[in-house]
């Protein structure tokens, strides 16, 4: 029984991951960013690393490929938000109008695009997010948020890596590899729902669900459950590492979840009977045709 499991859900974590061309596209353009922003925010370049930081999926390590944007900080001198703040209006606006300005020097022929939280620099090959910031200290951060007249509020993006990483160390490596299967369900099937709080929630999952550090031959299993999980969740809160913020998590989402989740439970019966094609054919109502129907 379940002869197709394992290599099925092999080819399919392996088909997500990011080639060696992508990640080094997105840092070089990260990297530049970076330094384009470091000699107008600071004079000058001053090393190899300026003070920038992958956030988001890059900095959790759960891209899936193709990518779409990489989300960075670039923590600015502390001395700029003393000058912001003096000013009238909504300053957090003027900020990232004022980034907006300095990037457009180095890349006139891109599209930008300055507004709510982030500038985004789009490429060709993928939207660079960027977050100007003010450090506080421990990891936590000032960030803008232009709307309703502009705030200041803080965020804690390490905390929020360190979670994972520590559910994904603790769970051999599934926490990662479920995370991006959730996500690329959530773009084929335009589930309404951030991926940082599928990240969350799937390092909630594996860890209180049990058995959740095994190899493939349990994630036909780990898919229908986490589904059934995410409903349970339905109009729940979830906490924010780091800054002790609930975000409410809304049930938007829940009809295409309800939807997979029946779809979960019908692709692991007929895994349990070894039909493997038609197993494939209902993974791929949920993934798309990213995960493989034919494995003997």
């Amino acid at each position: 029984m379940w002869i197709a499991v394992r290599e099925r859900f092999r080819r399919f974590a392996a088909d997500l991951v990011l080639t060696d061309e992508q990640v080094q596209d997105g840092v070089t353009k990260f990297t530049n960013i970076g330094r384009s922003l470091e000699r107008t925010c600071y004079g000058g370049n001053f090393g190899d690393h300026p003070p920038v930081f992958m956030v988001g999926s890059w900095g959790k390590r759960t891209q899936v490929r193709p990518p779409r944007d990489l989300d960075c900080f670039f923590i600015m001198p502390a001395s700029e938000k003393a000058r912001f703040d003096a000013r009238s209006g909504n300053v957090q606006s003027a900020l990232l109008q004022e980034v907006k300005g300095s990037l457009e020097l180095t890349y006139p022929s891109s599209r930008m695009r300055g507004d709510g939280q982030v500038v985004e620099v789009a490429f060709n090959s993928l939207t660079v997010e960027v977050l100007p910031v003010f450090a506080i200290g421990n990891g936590q951060f000032w960030m803008p948020d232009t709307n309703g007249g502009g705030a200041w509020k803080i965020v804690d993006p390490i905390a929020q890596i360190n979670v994972v990483h520590a559910a994904d160390t603790a769970m051999n490596g599934n926490v990662r590899l479920l995370s991006k299967m959730m996500k690329l369900w959530a773009r084929e099937q335009n589930v309404s729902i951030k991926s940082f709080l599928i990240e969350l929630l799937v390092a909630e999952f594996l860890p209180a669900r049990g058995n959740g550090g095994y190899d493939f031959f349990w994630y036909d299993y780990y898919v229908r459950d986490f589904f059934i999980y995410l409903l349970s969740r339905v109009n729940g809160y979830i906490a924010i590492p780091g800054t002790g913020q609930y975000l409410p998590l809304g049930n938007d989402w829940a009809y295409k979840a309800t939807r997979a989740r029946d779809v979960a439970i019908e692709a692991c019966h007929w895994e349990y009977h070894d039909y493997d094609v038609t197993a494939g054919q209902e993974w791929q109502k949920i993934f798309g045709n990213r995960i493989q129907t034919h494995i003997r």
